[in-house]
């Protein structure tokens, strides 16, 4: 049975020979799309279980503990997700990257198209709690076959000057995306009755995910079945292993890429899903305002993306992370009071919040790949990632509502200096290891 995807797969390859060799800047815009439309899916997803589940779906309950509610099923994508990649994994070993790409986004397309058509709580009762959770794990599953290596192909086979540059490219999906999904919501809140909105307004940005999805499915197919793709396939660069002899044999690099972008990760959701959530429960303020502000923080985080290429270059991704740390870690002091500042204390929040999550998050992929040796780097790059966005962002939300609702603001600012301090310990044990690795090769 596998024969056959795989003479497929071989067929859309000389199909490709005539596009010639694949260069740097076509997998560059190849990955670009592809992380901006898992992004956007993301950021659609986030927004809604701010201002529409909780209503829609959680409608039985408080405000507050119905959003709590959705955070909860907001994090079974993370749990789903590295089940989706040793699924995903077999499926690549036995059929091939393409037949792998088009069941996952395929999955993820169909999953997001659903939660679109979902009927709310007063129209099915308890169903609609559960048809949105397995939706959400839908998403997680296919968000775990997705990893297509284009990320680190392009990283990895850079000049030795540019690496930083070209590891940021990959980030650039997460604002652009942000953008993207804020945008389209604060268009339909801003438009929309309250009653429209919560009718059939609200389902339109999933809908448009889809599309994005089937967009981002033929740009990618595009670069893995191009020859050049394939020989480095083959090469076992690109070559996927069972994660049980990737954990056994490289274990400690996973863990190590897995805390390593912890401080990125709390600011990530800090100045995105967590203040919307805020503002949208505790002020009198609408979401459309909150939405184009964040719109405008993210061109910021976008621009501050770019920057860290350049940065990373000239200092090391390693020092680049670690003073973005510490720079987080100062912010951690005063995000609170500027949240809670009005208009301008939020605006200057998501301007500065922007600006150090571009910088940390422009560099934090790949910033361990390097270590993995070419037999694992597919597979541990991976599972690195899940892992990352499982500790780092899955129960972000819902850990930063739950504290800040109890112990007020304060205690979110004590989440994102978590964070950073985490991420100062990976990089202070991988400089280690890297360091007793060096002593041992020179032995």
């Amino acid at each position: 049975m596998a024969q056959i995807p795989m003479t497929a797969e071989r067929d859309a390859s000389r199909m490709h020979e005539r596009h010639g060799e694949v260069n740097p800047g076509e997998i560059a815009i190849g990955v670009i799309i592809g992380r901006t439309s898992e992004f956007f899916d993301f950021f659609v997803y986030a927004i809604a279980s701010v201002i529409v589940f909780p209503k829609l779906v959680f409608s039985f309950v408080d405000p507050l503990t119905g959003t709590l509610y959705s955070f909860a099923i907001f994090a079974l994508a993370f749990v789903a997700r590295p089940v989706g990649t040793a699924i995903f994994m077999a499926i690549d070993r036995a059929a091939g990257k393409s037949a792998k790409l088009t069941l996952a986004l395929v999955l993820l397309g169909t999953s997001t198209c659903a939660i679109g058509f979902l009927p709310g709580y007063d129209s099915i009762g308890i169903a609609s709690v559960w048809l949105l959770a397995l939706a959400r794990i839908g998403q997680g599953i296919a968000l775990g076959g997705t990893w297509d290596g284009l990320a680190s192909l392009l990283a990895l086979n850079a000049p030795q000057r540019h690496r930083g540059w070209y590891a940021m490219i990959p980030q650039l999906g997460a604002t652009l995306g942000l953008i993207v999904a804020s945008a389209l919501f604060a268009f339909f809140v801003g438009n929309l009755s309250a009653d429209d909105f919560l009718s059939w307004g609200w389902r339109y940005p999933f809908f448009v995910a889809f599309a994005i999805n089937v967009v981002a499915l033929f740009a990618r197919l595009r670069m893995v079945v191009t020859p050049d793709y394939q020989k480095l396939f083959e090469t076992r660069d690109l070559q996927p292993e069972r994660i049980s002899e990737t954990l056994r044999a490289e274990g400690r690099y996973v863990v190590i890429g897995a805390f390593a972008p912890l401080a990125s990760f709390a600011m990530f959701h800090m100045v995105t899903v967590f203040p919307l959530s805020w503002v949208f429960l505790f002020t009198k303020e609408g979401p459309a305002r909150f939405l184009v502000i964040e719109a405008i923080g993210a061109v910021f985080g976008t621009v501050a993306i770019v920057a860290s290429g350049l940065i990373a270059d000239r200092i090391g991704r390693r020092y680049l992370l670690g003073y973005c740390a510490v720079a987080i870690a100062v912010f951690s002091g005063f995000a609170p009071q500027l949240l809670d500042g009005g208009v301008v204390g939020e605006t200057v929040f998501m301007i500065v919040g922007f600006v150090l999550l571009g910088l940390s998050f422009g560099q934090s992929s790949g910033s361990v790949a390097s270590a993995f040796s070419p037999a694992y780097r597919y597979t541990g790059s991976a599972i690195t990632s899940d892992l990352a966005w499982l500790f780092g962002a899955g129960f972000a939300p819902l850990a930063a509502l739950m504290l800040s609702t109890q112990f007020g603001l304060i205690s979110a600012g004590a989440y994102l200096l978590s964070g950073a301090a985490c991420t100062l310990i990976a990089l202070r044990l991988d400089r280690r290891w890297e360091a007793r690795r060096t002593d041992e090769d020179r032995d």
